[in-house]
This record gives structure tokens, C-alpha cells and sequence, in this order.
């Protein structure tokens, strides 16, 4: 899907570590929550309350998931999941743009 028709955005962005990665939250009329946002290279940690599943439009980031020591390469078009109630490690290797869906 290349665009969300719809839907209301939230206006205030969402703002991690120091501006290196921000979000837009995105409201479908059925509840369904997403946010759009922009990573800069770096490492970050996150903590989530909801299964998310990533969805990587472009760039390049390791990832490491709950449970496993090893990490996984994520290049633009690719996605992973986590689990809800979890935390999860990236290295961003380029700036990186992605969609985050929420799941209850």
C-alpha cells in the first residue's frame, strides 16, 4: 500500500533519542494505529507494549530481537515483527524510513 486514504494524523511528532528518530502518528477510523517516521544512523533501543510489525521503505539497520543473540539485516522493502511486551536493539546503518503498525 503506498498510501493511506482516510485517516487522521496527529500533529505533534514523536521524538527519540535527540531528534535522530521521529514519527508521525497515523489514526484509521476502524482503530487500527500506525506511525510514519525517519531513523538517522545510530544505535537505539526500544521498548514497545503492542506486537509491532516494521515495515522498512528504505535503508539498511541491523536488528536484534527479543530472545535471540544474533542480529538480522533489514534492508528497505523488508519487514520484521515483535513481540508485544518486549524490547529490541537497532543499528541504523543509513537514514531510514519506515511504518510501524501497531497490533492488539
Amino acid at each position: 500500500m503506498d498510501k493511506f486514504d482516510n485517516v487522521s494524523v496527529v500533529k505533534k511528532a514523536n521524538v527519540y533519542f535527540e531528534g535522530k528518530v521521529t514519527s508521525r502518528t497515523v489514526l484509521f477510523a476502524n482503530g487500527e494505529k500506525k506511525t510514519l517516521g525517519i531513523m538517522m544512523p545510530g544505535e537505539y533501543e526500544f521498548g514497545t507494549a503492542d506486537k509491532e510489525i516494521m515495515e522498512i521503505l528504505a535503508g539498511n539497520l541491523d536488528v536484534l530481537l527479543p530472545g535471540s543473540d544474533k542480529w538480522k539485516t533489514v534492508n528497505g522493502g523488508e519487514t520484521f515483527e515483535v513481540a508485544a511486551n518486549s524490547r529490541f536493539k537497532l543499528i541504523v546503518r543509513e537514514l531510514s524510513d519506515y511504518c510501524c503498525s501497531y497490533v492488539k
